[in-house]
């Protein structure tokens, strides 16, 4: 397992290479000023992560409560994602579109590819991590 620092500068490193790319390229593509997708990506990675630890813990105390455990089956963990994903987008287009001065249709595309990069970034930056920073095997002690 990777120790609490790893995934400290696992966290870190992802949020900051996101951002890396994501401003410049967000503001290129959707023809926006810089600073206006610096704003922008640096809320929705700020909410995305509060809301992560808020909606993990109140999902898993309605499954306790309702189920009696917290065991997640497949069905489950789709509806996990689905509602997580609903509150995300619930939370940030409105909060884009305002901010940008754009329909909340146009801000409902933005954020639908935000994701879209957000899930691609995440597997290809993982992949890579774990390249180069590969988890330390246990060696057999052999005297």
């Amino acid at each position: 397992m990777r120790t609490f620092r790893d995934r400290v500068r696992h966290a870190l490193l992802f949020e900051a290479v996101a951002l890396a790319i994501f401003i410049p390229g967000s503001a290129a593509l959707f023809d926006q000023p810089v600073d206006h997708m610096g704003v922008i990506g640096i809320a929705s990675a700020t909410i995305a992560t509060v809301w992560n630890f808020v909606f993990n813990m109140g999902f898993d105390r309605a499954m306790l409560r309702l189920r009696g455990s917290v065991e997640k089956t497949m069905a489950i963990r789709v509806v996990h994602t689905l509602l997580f994903e609903a509150g995300l987008v619930a939370m940030l287009v409105p909060l884009i579109a305002i901010y940008l001065g754009i329909g909340l249709w146009a801000a409902l595309l933005m954020d639908i590819a935000i994701v879209t990069f957000y899930l691609v970034y995440g597997f290809l930056f993982n992949l890579a991590y774990d390249r180069v920073f590969p988890i330390a095997t246990a060696v057999p002690n052999r005297a």
